[in-house]
């Protein structure tokens, strides 16, 4: 759902997790610069430790603490990205209107209107760098930074998409979460050195080649979509999983809904990397999908549910994940064009970026 107009920013708070696998000090230099170069103010927020991008958004936007930041730039991984979504949906609840009588709302203290949440930029500075890919395709960092500090039109457009809440933990999924084999990728991962995509494109096959699928099923908005022994079963948000996986092909973050595709023992699990990676995994019997606002994905052998959001391995004891969506909370800037990704017998093609409408 667009907004009534996408102006170019003016104030910008950067963001920027100095331990991420690509954040080198000269990148941060580079991102500072052009900002400056560009807008009327600019503050740098380094993270030092989980967390505290999120205080530094919230903090950003606190009523009587002056200009608040109209773009967010997240330097950083997918973990720094939700980190700052995580900030931002916390602005952007409490500038909502609140019912009268209720606590909250778009007032601060003595009535003074509080600043709405500014727009999220991302430079791509982790692993896989899924969300940046959700949100811009393979675009250069540098051209999608410049088309939104410009406000250009013809390749960016400001607008407000989906995100998931994790209903047993209360946190934000902008990405996707997923149980499974995508989870058990995130363990064999700390292994592997190499840095960016190629660590989790290691990964993933080293993992799939010794998992076992787990008695499943997965519900959307009260139907059962899919029981028995499941591979893996992805809730979403964006298409790719680790900025190469194709896992949820025709999914719009704008749409109000949240897509799954579940994988199931019909497929086998060391070949879903390269059948996810080739976009070929939806072609396979055994794989379906679905579209609801609300999902859960269980385990029913009463042992804990293996999975991960946002890249994140989640260290719990719940035998299922419930997802819901949260329609056209976040403001995002992304690409002005629609990504079409094109799946055929030699993979997935994408053209262009986010769509416009």
């Amino acid at each position: 759902m667009p907004l009534a107009a996408s102006p170019a920013p003016r104030r910008a708070l950067v963001v920027v997790n100095p331990t991420a696998g690509t954040a080198r000090p000269q990148l941060l230099a580079e991102v500072v610069e052009r900002c400056r170069a560009r807008l009327d103010s600019v503050t740098v927020h380094r993270t030092t430790h989980r967390g505290s991008a999120t205080e530094a958004v919230r903090a950003a936007h606190t009523p009587g603490g002056g200009p608040a930041p109209d773009l967010v730039v997240a330097v950083g991984g997918d973990g720094t990205v939700r980190e700052v979504v995580q900030g931002l949906l916390a602005v952007h609840h409490r500038h909502s209107p609140a019912p009268a009588g209720a606590p909250g709302g778009a007032s601060g203290p003595g009535g003074a209107s509080a600043p709405g949440p500014g727009a999220l930029a991302v430079v791509p500075a982790g692993t896989g760098n899924s969300d940046y890919r959700m949100l811009w395709a393979d675009a250069p960092w540098a051209a999608s930074l410049e088309a939104v500090l410009t406000g250009d039109g013809s390749r960016a457009r400001r607008r407000r998409i989906d995100v998931g809440l994790l209903a047993e933990t209360g946190e934000l999924v902008l990405l996707g979460a997923c149980s499974g084999l995508i989870a058990e990728g995130l363990i064999t991962a700390r292994a592997i050195t190499v840095p960016g995509r190629e660590r989790y494109a290691r990964a993933l096959p080293e993992a799939a080649a010794a998992f076992t699928p787990y008695p499943g099923r997965v519900t959307v908005d009260g139907s059962v979509l899919h029981e028995g022994a499941t591979v893996l079963a992805n809730v979403g948000g964006g298409r790719y999983r680790g900025g190469q996986y194709l896992i949820l092909p025709h999914s719009e973050l704008d749409d109000g809904l949240l897509d799954v595709c579940v994988v199931g023992a019909e497929v086998a699990a060391a070949d879903v990397p390269h059948l996810a990676r080739a976009g070929l995994l939806h072609e396979r019997p055994g794989v379906v999908h679905g579209r609801g606002r609300r999902i859960v994905v269980e385990r029913l052998d009463g042992r804990p549910l293996r999975f991960e959001h946002d890249g994140e391995l989640q260290r719990l004891s719940f035998t299922s994940m419930t997802v819901q969506v949260l329609p056209g909370v976040l403001p995002v800037w992304g690409a002005a064009t629609k990504e079409v990704t094109r799946v055929h017998t030699q993979g997935a093609v994408p053209l262009g970026g986010l769509a416009a409408s």
